[in-house]
Formats: structure tokens, C-alpha cells, sequence
């Protein structure tokens, strides 16, 4: 019947997915002194971590008139719980720890609508103000003091592809953004060759595939 297909084909899955997680983590786990050197090194950047934090609480006080305290930062706001996940989850990234980091971002991604790639780099001050269905792609690069509003994309703007049609891995695809920008909701700013330049402000509903000097406001050309 239909309930034992599905059982079955539910079962069938489930096995692909653990024969595919054992051999993503088999040939890391096995080395015990890696883990305990990897550990030691992850450790070792929390105060890092917790000082980045705190900028990002800082910045979404400030930035957000409706905020009455830093503890609501840190109890209600969705920005500051993607970025509490992101800033551990970019840490196990850097130390080349398997499979965590993404499912780390997942998670925060379900439960925030914010889907930040484990391996974008943020500098401190990262305000993310409401944040619903923002993107930032794998070798996006923010620098300080930058906030964004919900549905902003930072996303690739095109791929190479390999002798069989399929996306090549790695590169740099996505924007590079520099301090003291503001992009408003809906923007989208694509390529790893885009800069926004630093002091820029980037209008609503914005479409970017080119580098914008800084200080510039950018709206996006009416039709």
C-alpha cells in the first residue's frame, strides 16, 4: 500500500543520508589529535568571537529606534541570533571542520529566515535590521559598521562551468562590501568582482552587477 512505500522509500533515504554523513566525517574523526588540536584552536578563538558579538549587539541597539535595551538584542532579535550562529559556525570554517558549519547555518536559517553562508566574512558592528530573506553567499566579504534591511541579497552573478555544464567550484562569486554602507530591503548585489565602496548607501529594490565607488547613494533607475 501507499503508507509502505513511503516507509520504504523514508527508510531508503535515511540510509543514503547516514552512509553519506559517515563518509564526510569518517576520515576527520579518525585522527583524535587532530580533533583535540581542532578543539583547542576553536576554543581558543571564543573571546574573539564574544568581542564580535558584542559589536553586532551594539549595532543593532543603535540602529534600530524601536529597541529599548541590549538584553532585547540579545533575547528577541533574529539578526543578532543568525549572526550568533554564524560568527561560531564561520570559526569551525576557517578550521576546516566538515559538514558543521553548514548545518549550523541551516539551522539558523530555518529558524530566522536568514541565510548566511558559514564561510562570508563579517567585521564587527554587522547590523542586520528585521533580516527576513537575506542571503549572504559563501565569499561575500562585509566590512565594519555595515547594515542591511530585510530580502537584501548578496548573491553570485554568474558561474563558470566545468567540461559537463556543472558550476566549478570555489572562486570568488559574491560582493565584496565595504565600512559604513547601509543597503535597504530588497536590494540585490551580485559577482565576486562588485565592490560597494565604503559610506555608500544602496537603495530599496536596488539591482547591482558593478562596483559603486564610495560615498555614493545608488538608487535603482526607475523604468
Amino acid at each position: 500500500n501507499n503508507n509502505a512505500s513511503l516507509n520504504t522509500v523514508t527508510s531508503n533515504a535515511l540510509d543514503t543520508i547516514e552512509r553519506i554523513i559517515f563518509h564526510e566525517l569518517q576520515s576527520y574523526t579518525s585522527n583524535s589529535i587532530k580533533i583535540r588540536e581542532t578543539c583547542n584552536q576553536f576554543i581558543n578563538t571564543l573571546p574573539a568571537i564574544k568581542k564580535l558579538l558584542l559589536t553586532d549587539i551594539q549595532a543593532m541597539y543603535e540602529g534600530d529606534p524601536a529597541c529599548t535595551s541590549k538584553v532585547e538584542v540579545t533575547l528577541a532579535y533574529p539578526g543578532f541570533y543568525a549572526m550568533l550562529i554564524h560568527r561560531t559556525a564561520h570559526a569551525l570554517y576557517k578550521l576546516n571542520v566538515p559538514l558543521i558549519p553548514r548545518l549550523m547555518s541551516e539551522y539558523a536559517h530555518r529558524k530566522t529566515g536568514i541565510d548566511i553562508h558559514p564561510g562570508a566574512k563579517i567585521g564587527a558592528y554587522f547590523c542586520i535590521d528585521h533580516g527576513t530573506g537575506i542571503v549572504i553567499g559563501e565569499t561575500t566579504i562585509i566590512g565594519e559598521h555595515v547594515k542591511l534591511y530585510q530580502g537584501v541579497t548578496l548573491g553570485a552573478k554568474s558561474f563558470a562551468l566545468d567540461e559537463d555544464g556543472n558550476p566549478v567550484k570555489g572562486g570568488k562569486r559574491h560582493p565584496n562590501i565595504g565600512d559604513n554602507v547601509v543597503i535597504y530591503a530588497n536590494a540585490t548585489i551580485l559577482g565576486g568582482e562588485t565592490t560597494i565602496g565604503s559610506g555608500s548607501i544602496i537603495a530599496a529594490n536596488a539591482w547591482i552587477n558593478r562596483s559603486i565607488p564610495a560615498n555614493t547613494t545608488y538608487h535603482f533607475p526607475k523604468a
